[in-house]
């Protein structure tokens, strides 16, 4: 598959992270970008990245148009959208517009509007659009889910997800840091801590429990003086069917790397899982032996053996676990070419759909941050598209 990528310029973080991952399976070739708002540093980039120079655009609109403009056999077929949260909309709009496919970083967009626009728009133009959640693309977060599904832990009484980091704890968006310029600027980034991680501490519980938050109280903070967004938040959750929760992200824990940790308590049995040890998923009875799952083994569920690469014992990280996603995605473009139905292990990926209920979570969470109380939580995305069920 050929792709395009908006963003991931000179000295940006993520754009190199995705680049890296799409290509892991050769699947997919980039052949065209709009890597910065600044042509000069786009056609930098793009001459960095060997591409032709007629395939590097000064702006997304020029590139979606021109792109849509050229043979279907020349023109791309996604693109990767890799630029601060506040242009995500803008971005995925225009190339939805024109029937190219989308696979766009976290958040969605940073207004509730933006976002359901965005799923009536997937819907009518049936583009197959995934969102970048790759904590959830690992193969013992699949296994995880599996598990739940099967009644292995009986009914889901509790559950504790936690995202920290310590990388915001001093305010160095003052000391030229550019990820932390525009990640605490609420013009660019729209949320601070619950959007730019605890989006992924929510979908990966939602993803892993099949649970939608009905309600929630969120105590969100910003601890930095003179910071203009939050770099804390502590909330309870309750959840539909009865289940309670517990939700952290925080920015300023110092010492902390990426802290992302999941605990679920079922009626029969509980499982553990930690992102900086992906390698090892736990589940506990009370009446038996500590279980302890590893990927590569014959015995894992078909969607955690499709996700894995290496035969066990050979650690895989988070680069896989976004590659995941790229692989699923170039797949079910491939079917769709080729007019079969695609393998419903492809479609197991993040949608625009879990976009919009992120959003929706984020929005939530701010809002009982500033009543300092209860709100209603409960959401549903207005249309359905292409890829994984939440």
């Amino acid at each position: 598959m050929r792709y395009g990528m908006v963003g991931g310029g000179p000295g940006a973080f993520i754009g190199a992270v995705h680049r890296r991952a799409a290509s892991l399976d050769g699947l997919a070739e980039l052949v065209a970008g709009a890597f910065s708002s600044d042509a000069a540093r786009s056609r930098a980039q793009g001459a960095e990245l060997g591409l032709d120079p007629r395939r590097v655009y000064a702006s997304f609109e020029e590139m979606a148009a021109r792109e849509a403009e050229l043979p279907e056999g020349e023109r791309i077929d996604f693109v990767a959208i890799v630029t601060p949260n506040h242009m995500h909309y803008a971005n995925a709009r225009a190339f939805v517009e024109r029937g190219i496919h989308v696979v766009c970083d976290k958040p969605l967009t940073t207004t509730l509007e933006d976002a359901e626009a965005l799923c009536r728009l997937v819907a009518e133009r049936d583009v197959v659009f995934a969102l970048t959640h790759p904590y959830a693309a690992y193969p013992l977060v699949k296994q995880a889910r599996a598990l739940v599904a099967s009644g292995a832990l009986g009914v889901v009484r509790k559950v504790i997800v936690e995202y920290s980091q310590g990388w915001l704890a001093t305010a160095i968006e003052e000391t030229g840091n550019r990820q932390a310029d525009w990640r605490t600027d609420p013009a660019r980034a729209g949320a601070g801590a619950i959007g730019d991680i605890g989006t992924h501490a929510e979908h990966l519980a939602r993803y892993v429990t099949g649970l939608e938050i009905e309600r929630l109280y969120a105590d969100v903070s910003t601890f930095v003086p003179g910071r203009r967004i939050d770099d804390d938040a502590n909330m309870l959750v309750h959840y539909r069917g009865g289940a309670k929760g517990i939700l952290v992200c925080s920015q300023i824990s110092v010492g902390e790397e990426n802290r992302l940790a999941l605990r679920v308590y079922g009626t029969d049995a509980s499982l553990e899982w930690h992102q900086q040890t992906p390698n090892e998923l736990l589940v506990r009875r009370a009446d038996g032996p500590t279980e302890r799952f590893t990927p590569g083994h014959a015995f894992l569920v078909p969607e955690a053996r499709r996700g894995t690469r290496m035969p066990p014992g050979h650690p895989e990280g988070l680069l896989e676990a976004f590659a995941n996603i790229y692989a699923n995605v170039a797949r079910v473009i491939m079917a769709r070419r080729a007019g079969v139905a695609p393998d419903p292990l492809d479609l197991d990926f993040p949608t625009v759909q879990d976009g919009a209920a992120g959003v929706h979570f984020v929005h939530a969470a701010l809002a009982s941050g500033r009543t300092h109380a209860w709100v209603d939580a409960a959401y549903t995305p207005p249309t359905a598209g292409t890829g994984a069920t939440r």
